[in-house]
């Protein structure tokens, strides 16, 4: 019996040893209890929106000489971060802010009531509306404010869904996620799962060709490290939602609201489709913008870059509707837009017209003289525009005659291609294309259907007022997950092209008028080199005083680039004569930027260098 109550007690010494039981094992507790506080640990860093913005090296160094370290990367954090508050500019011809405010109220206490019966409780959104206090702003702009961040706890492991950079950008401004955006998806989703949301942003490829996703869309996730862009994505989860169809659904419909975004991050309203031709959301920055053009009743007015039609429309706000805004921009669609925009808000004082702002100027010669003898002939019947009797030479455009054709020329290519039809081929180019098109939809050159006014351009010094909202690098936009596409070379093409733009609208603007530049960029080789190229080159220009300025002061200096380029800034005194928005300041804004000029008497020698040019 001894013997054998030993050998009982040394066998379980040594399965206590092998297994290590804890209760002879005083450190298992603290060592399991460490690495279950490391797990929790890593997963609130993986499940969580802490994201960092990628800029190009060269693109880097240069803003951290032109702002300092510190200040360029307070920036960068808020550029990736959207702002904490919608603005809503009112119709003040529809309607006013106190009722706008009101049924805005009514609309967000329905929904609530809605949500509450559906078991959802949220904290009430009806306080978070109210007028702005901004000087010269009170009357008709509105602020609805957002929340966020706010932590989400996700189930361990979730069911994922993985979204484009530009949909992850659309849904942290307040939308839903929809089927196109959506890249990758967990296996067994189905319609009514709750989905945890990260974003796919571009990576250097592996063989140092610039930036892309190496998703293919479809993927299945599995939850696992293996993962596409398993550890890129840790920190850049956006929300929680709900699916709105199985996993194979999303993959196989082509539009259509693939999750619905019940717990989100940044939480900001989406005014879709709410109080059409009453509202229009529209940032802080571009208000003031046409706040600083200033225009008058009975003023005529250029819109260089006018779609999507938010500074036009605003700008025929404040004139009441009396005068002529005339807007221009290249595409067809979005002149249409424009259009659609004007008509829903019920101003009559605005002419949108196709043209380039490059060709902004309308040259008379021969062969416009020709043309217009014909078309005279043969289109009495067309009443004539306003436009047309201060200046600006139009013709009436179909979707297949081009913009500047002239009538002889239409004619002889009328015959060749009555000839071309008697042997009519269609390549299988073609047909893919007809293919593609009717899959995805027309595209952004593809004409909508409607009808649209070409013009030749406009006679030199025929507008009182004249707004160049140039197209520009967009990197003062939020929130943005990525920049690490722009280079030097392609910030400096930009610059290039808003000067060649400014020429045109210096020619445009009378003596004794204003132009408006902005610009939504940080970007100062956009803003401040502009300025002071406009100053040196145009002896007769001089910067004017802006109201409301809530915006902070430009900056003065110059940058030297290791190529020996030397870029221009502001000179001392100049840098609060135009107006900086800073997204890291407590205005919280979009990064923009606005400079105006006064126009003084042009000499002789600048109308003959314009007519010869």
């Amino acid at each position: 019996m001894k013997r054998r109550r030993d050998l009982l007690v040394r066998t379980l010494s040594c399965l206590r040893c092998f297994f290590s039981l804890p209760k002879k094992n005083p450190n298992y507790t603290t060592k399991r209890k460490r690495a279950m506080e490391d797990s929790t640990s890593s997963s609130s860093e993986r499940y969580c929106y802490n994201p960092i913005l990628r800029w190009n090296p060269q693109v880097e160094d240069y803003f951290i000489k032109a702002y300092g370290s510190d200040h360029f990367s307070r920036i960068s954090k808020a550029l990736a971060r959207p702002s904490c508050y919608s603005c809503i500019r009112v119709n003040t011809l529809k309607s006013t802010s106190d009722a706008v405010i009101q049924k805005l109220r009514t609309i967000i206490k329905e929904e609530e009531e809605d949500a509450n019966v559906n078991g959802s409780e949220s904290e009430s959104e009806i306080g978070r509306i109210s007028k702005c206090q901004l000087p010269g702003l009170e009357d008709y702009v509105v602020f609805f404010r957002g929340s966020g961040p706010h932590v989400i706890d996700y189930a361990r492991p979730p069911k994922e869904i993985i979204v484009s950079r530009k949909c992850a950008e659309a849904v942290l401004r307040g939308a839903q996620v929809y089927v196109p955006g959506v890249i990758a998806c967990s296996a067994h989703v189905e319609k009514g799962d709750v989905v945890a949301v990260s974003v796919g942003v571009e990576q250097p490829a592996l063989d140092g060709g610039g930036w892309g996703i190496g998703i293919t869309r479809g993927t299945v996730l599995l939850g696992l490290d293996t993962d596409p862009y398993y550890f890129e994505r840790n920190g850049l989860y956006i929300g929680q939602g709900t699916a709105m169809m199985s996993r194979a659904g999303m993959f196989r419909v082509s539009q259509g609201i693939a999750v619905d975004m019940s717990n989100r991050v940044y939480k900001l309203p989406s005014f879709h489709d709410v109080l059409e031709g009453e509202i229009f959301l529209q940032n802080l920055p571009s208000i003031v913008t046409a706040h600083a053009l200033d225009p008058q009743k009975g003023e005529r007015i250029l819109d260089m870059c006018a779609a999507p039609g938010g500074k036009t429309t605003a700008i025929a706000m404040l004139m009441k509707d009396e005068g002529e805004v005339v807007a221009v921009d290249r595409s067809h669609n979005k002149v249409l837009d424009i259009q659609k925009l004007a008509a829903e808000m019920g101003l009559n004082c605005i002419t949108a017209f196709k043209l380039d702002a490059l060709k902004s100027v309308w040259r008379r010669n021969d062969s416009d003289i020709t043309a217009d003898l014909c078309c005279s002939e043969e289109t009495d019947d067309v009443p004539i525009q306003s436009s047309d009797l201060l200046g600006s030479h139009v013709e009436r455009n179909s979707p297949i005659i081009m913009e500047g054709m002239s009538t002889e020329k239409s004619g002889k290519e009328s015959v060749s291609n009555e000839k071309a039809n008697e042997r009519t081929y269609v390549s299988k180019a073609d047909i893919r294309k007809n293919i593609r098109r009717m899959r995805n939809g027309s595209g952004r050159n593809q004409c909508n259907g409607g009808r649209v006014q070409n013009s030749k351009g406009f006679s030199p010094n025929s507008f009182d007022r004249v707004l160049l909202d140039a197209p520009c690098s967009a990197l003062g936009l939020r929130p943005r997950l990525f920049a690490g596409e722009d280079t030097i070379e392609s910030l400096r093409n930009h610059a290039t092209y808003q000067r060649r733009m400014f020429d045109q609208a210096v020619q445009l603007a009378r003596p004794g008028g204003i132009i408006v530049y902005s610009t939504c960029t940080i970007n100062p080789g956009e803003n401040e080199a502009l300025v002071r190229y406009a100053l040196d080159r145009y002896t007769f220009l001089s910067l004017a005083p802006q109201h409301p300025r809530i915006g902070g002061p430009g900056l003065v200096g110059h940058c030297e680039f290791p190529d020996g380029y030397i870029e221009e800034w502001l000179r001392p005194g100049e840098e609060e004569l135009v107006q900086r928005f800073d997204p890291s300041s407590p205005l919280d804004t979009i990064g923009f930027f606005i400079v105006k000029f006064i126009v003084g008497p042009k000499d002789a020698q600048f109308g003959k260098s314009c007519a010869s040019s």
